[in-house]
Parts: structure tokens; sequence; C-alpha cells
């Protein structure tokens, strides 16, 4: 993604912003949320798993990699979920995609404190990082249909 901004001349300067991709890993009605165990400031909030896009990776593997190695899942990632959320000082925008677990795996807690499946009604019981925290009102919408689409909570 470009930007552009002023210089002091007048004329434009292009600058990349990196993109950060999180995942919205939803089963049986509930998202998984992961306590940061890292840096200090942060460590203990909650986010959504994922991280950077490398050059020539496009979001969508960038992402399922990102679980891979975070999670040691594998995901199959679907539609975006909310806005994109500027970060860094401006320097980066998150973008978070629904994703379903496949072939029966289980995240583990490989880089984080701790793991939790929350439903739509459980979603303001951990403190989220700020970044994660505009999507929250949209997963909220997006498990409440979710729900009532599988009956109260069967598998999504």
């Amino acid at each position: 993604m470009r930007t552009e901004r002023a210089s002091g001349g007048g004329q434009a300067a292009r600058r990349d912003l990196k993109v950060i991709v999180g995942a919205a890993i939803i089963d049986g009605g509930r998202v998984l949320a992961c306590a940061r165990s890292a840096p200090p400031e942060v460590a203990g909030m909650w986010e959504f798993p994922g991280g950077k896009v490398e050059p020539g990776e496009s979001e969508t593997v960038a992402l399922a990699r990102e679980c891979a190695e975070e999670l040691a899942v594998r995901v199959e990632v679907g539609e975006r979920v909310g806005r994109n959320v500027r970060m860094a000082h401006g320097r980066s925008v998150l973008k978070v995609y629904a994703a379903r677990l496949l072939h029966g795996d289980r995240p583990q807690a490989l880089e984080h404190q701790e793991l939790r499946w929350l439903s739509a009604a459980e979603l303001d019981t951990v403190t989220w990082l700020p970044a994660d925290a505009p999507i929250v009102a949209a997963l909220h919408l997006l498990l409440t249909l979710r729900t009532r689409a599988n009956g109260g909570g069967g598998r999504s």
C-alpha cells in the first residue's frame, strides 16, 4: 500500500505502508483471542493472531503463514472483518480477516501467554490491544449472525 505526503518543498514524497494482517479464527460461534507475552508494555493484552506481510506475499498467504508459525494451525482465510486500522504512528495498517481451522487443527500458544475462545457476549471481557479494539464491534455482529444461522452455537 502506498501513500503520499507533502514534503517541505511542496512535492509529494512517497512512502510504503506496512501491512499487518490478523486472523479472527472462528470456531463453534467463538473467536480465538491471544494474550501477548511481549513486549512488556503490552504483555497480557489481547490480540488477533497474525503479523507482517512480507515482500512478494499476498495478505492471505501471509496470514496462513503467521497462523502456522504462531499457533501451529492451518487455516482457510475468508472475508475481511471491520475496517483498516492505522497503527504505529501511521506507518502501518492492520487488516483482519475471518478464518476457520482446517483438518481438525487445535491452536497452541507457541508465542502467546494464553489463548481463549470468546463468544460474542465475552468479547469485552478481555483488554484488547488498541489496534485490535476497533475490529471487535464488527466481529461481535459477525459472531452473532453466525451463531443465529447455526441455530445457537453449532460449528461455523
